[in-house]
C-alpha cells in the first residue's frame, strides 16, 4: 500500500513522500537553530537521523530545491492555520482583524517555522534564487488583502482607502514585526497582533 504511486506528488511513492517530509522537518529545525548560512546537508542529515547526505541528494536536486520545499511547506501550514480563521468571520472588518491576528499567532505558535523562512529569504535576498514559494506567497497574500478591502469597501465597512496601498502597508507591518521579534527575543507576538489589528481597524474604518 505504501508503495503505491501518488500521482499528485509527481509520481513519488508514499514512502518517498514520507522521507522527503522527514528531511524538510529536519531542515526547518536546523535552519531555525543554526541560521541559513550555517546550515549544511551534513547537519540536516544528522538531525534527520540519516546515514549520509547522499540520502538528501537522492530526494532533492540541491540546496535550492530543498529550501524551496521548506518555504512552501511552512507557508502551506500558515495558510491552513490562517485561512479558516478568516473565512469564519462574518464581516470584512472582522476578516481583516483575523488576518492580522492569526498571522502573528502562527508566528508565536510555530517560531521555528517562521524563523526558518525568514532566515532563508534573508539569506538569499541578494541572489537570484529566492525560493519561488516565498515570492508566490507574498503575491497571494497581498491579493488576499486587496480582495478583502475591495469587498469591504463595496459593503461600506471600510473608509475610502486605496486597497493595494493599504494591503502592502498591512503585510509590511506583519513582516517587520517578525524581524523585530528575531532581533528582540521575548516580544509578545499575539499582543502585537491585537495592537496591529486595532491600528489598521482605525485606519480603515468607515467615517474615520
Amino acid at each position: 500500500m505504501s508503495e503505491k504511486r501518488a500521482s499528485e506528488n509527481g509520481g513519488r511513492t508514499f514512502t518517498e513522500e514520507a522521507r522527503r517530509a522527514q528531511i524538510v522537518r529536519a531542515a526547518i529545525d536546523t535552519v531555525a537553530e543554526h541560521g541559513y548560512p550555517n546550515t549544511s546537508f551534513s547537519k540536516i542529515a544528522q538531525r534527520a537521523g540519516l546515514s549520509s547526505t547522499g540520502m538528501i541528494s537522492y530526494y532533492f536536486a540541491g540546496k535550492a530545491e530543498l529550501f524551496d520545499e521548506v518555504v512552501s511547506t511552512v507557508l502551506r501550514a500558515a495558510e491552513e492555520f490562517v485561512g479558516p480563521r478568516i473565512q469564519h468571520e462574518p464581516t470584512y472588518r472582522a476578516k481583516l482583524r483575523a488576518y492580522i491576528e492569526s498571522n502573528l499567532a502562527f508566528m508565536a505558535k510555530y517560531p521555528g517555522h517562521t524563523l526558518a523562512v525568514a532566515e532563508i529569504v534573508i539569506g538569499t535576498r541578494d541572489r537570484e534564487n529566492v525560493p519561488v514559494g516565498a515570492i508566490n506567497h507574498a503575491t497571494a497574500s497581498i491579493d488576499t488583502l486587496v480582495d478583502c478591502l475591495d469587498k469591504g469597501l463595496d459593503a461600506g465597512e471600510f473608509a475610502d482607502v486605496e486597497p493595494r496601498v493599504m494591503a502592502v502597508a498591512i503585510r509590511g507591518a506583519i513582516d517587520n514585526t517578525l524581524r523585530h521579534h528575531m532581533l528582540t527575543p521575548g516580544v509578545d507576538l499575539e499582543s502585537y497582533g491585537s495592537k496591529l489589528a486595532d491600528l489598521f481597524d482605525r485606519a480603515t474604518r468607515a467615517g474615520s
